[in-house]
């Protein structure tokens, strides 16, 4: 199979075979196309989950743009973008046609409480591992978090949020040159 088809394959397969999106791909993603293909060094992996965190539009799509394009250009993104997209198109359409038989069954329902823990777990162990390989401590977790309570908790606008951030980030910047 050539690059072109080995990059639909595998986003086909990691887009078919994962429930909850993005972050629960993430660890699929790292294991096929760091570890096995190598088609990606693990800093740069890094460096291509924090860049498609900052774009626009879905996070394991960007990925897939960002993976195809690197190895065969505009091309290369377009075939990877494509295998992560059709499976959960077509499954999408799938269930759209038939949920409506099935929405109110007891056991369709038992069965999508039931994924909802190993989803949770999905997205756990990539937050962590990227986290160790950045070198995040409990020292540099302290800003996320107080943010993410003055925005959950006290309703601060995120708007505020970055604004402060901004501010303290350029007094930092002029007492570490002065």
């Amino acid at each position: 199979m050539n690059l072109y088809g080995q990059l639909f394959y595998t986003f086909a397969k990691i887009g078919t075979f994962t429930l909850g999106g993005g972050y629960a791909m993430l660890p699929l993603i790292e294991k096929d196309v760091v570890e096995k293909k190598q088609w990606i060094e693990p800093k740069e992996f890094i460096d291509t989950v924090a860049i498609s965190q900052s774009l626009p539009g879905i996070f394991a799509i960007n990925i897939s743009i960002l993976t195809g394009y690197k190895l065969k250009g505009y091309v290369g993104s377009i075939v990877a973008t494509l295998g992560a997209i059709l499976p959960s198109f077509l499954i999408i359409l799938l269930i759209a046609l038939f949920f409506r038989q099935f929405d109110e069954n007891v056991y369709v329902v038992k069965i999508f409480k039931a994924i909802r823990p190993a989803v949770v777990a999905l997205i756990a162990v990539p937050v962590f591992t990227t986290a160790k390989a950045v070198g995040i401590n409990l020292k540099t977790v302290v800003i996320p978090v107080a943010a993410a309570v003055l925005i959950g908790y006290w309703g601060v606008s995120p708007v505020y949020i970055v604004l402060a951030a901004a501010i303290m980030g350029a007094g930092f910047k002029l007492k570490t040159k002065s």
